[in-house]
């Protein structure tokens, strides 16, 4: 398989894992607001895996597309994909506390990604660890070799479980921006004073240009040693065989 063919398919793995994803991040907003006693999600039917529930068509679809097609267009380079859902509704006046209910609500997103990622893992760990052919399939997989040679079960378990770490990472990181509609920007929100807001929403306006010129580089800087502590997390498990 051709180099160009190998990362369109790497890019379209990691675009269903990214719906997947983007799914348990909206729905763990909406679960979070909804415990909180805000049912305004639950009611417009939120609290669900389902993606056509959570699709954002500039953050789901546009903004992967023009990552996945990117390096065959002749627009930027390749690497993880990643994006964002549509805005999970809350009303805040239906919580108890505030600001302190609004901030859980909106760490439970990046917190579904982050136990995502633990899960992927630790599946990882298992395939390399109890399933025959799995550690040569982990270790060819965390080298890059995804796809050479013969394609085995195995060998697409890893890849999966891999991406599946990545693209998680990589939401997590991508939330930290403070720019709407990312969950950071409801936090610093939160911390500024009443004559402030107005021109952070303001800004806010412009928040997908932003996001558009800053995303990939804020997520490279953090995925890449992240992905590096993963990596010597994995060696120690590999090494006890």
């Amino acid at each position: 398989m051709q180099a160009s063919s190998i990362e369109l398919v790497i890019a379209l793995y990691q675009f269903v894992i990214l719906l997947f994803s983007l799914s348990v991040h909206e729905c763990a907003h909406a679960w979070m607001s909804s415990r909180l006693g805000d049912q305004t999600a639950r009611l417009e039917g939120r609290i669900s895996l389902n993606p056509t529930r959570h699709i954002d068509p500039i953050g789901t679809l546009l903004y992967p597309a023009l990552m996945i097609l990117g390096p065959f267009i002749g627009f930027g380079g390749g690497g993880v994909v990643f994006g964002w859902g549509k805005p999970v509704p809350i009303i805040t006046r239906n919580f108890t506390k505030i600001t302190r209910d609004d901030n859980l609500v909106s760490l439970a997103g990046p917190a579904a990604n982050l136990l995502l990622t633990l899960v992927a893992f630790v599946l990882m760990v298992v395939l390399a660890l109890a399933i025959p052919g799995g550690r040569s399939a982990v270790i060819g997989t965390v080298q890059g070799q995804i796809f050479l040679g013969e394609a085995s079960a195995p060998q697409a378990m890893a890849m999966l479980f891999w991406l599946m770490i990545e693209v998680n990472l990589a939401l997590f990181f991508f939330n930290f921006l403070p720019i709407p509609p990312l969950d950071a920007s409801r936090f610093v929100r939160n911390l500024l004073p009443y004559n402030a807001l107005n021109t952070f929403d303001t800004i806010g306006r412009f928040g997908f240009v932003i996001i558009f010129i800053l995303g990939r580089f804020v997520v490279g800087i953090f995925l890449g040693p992240a992905m590096g502590i993963v990596v010597a997390a994995l060696s120690v498990f590999l090494r006890q065989r």
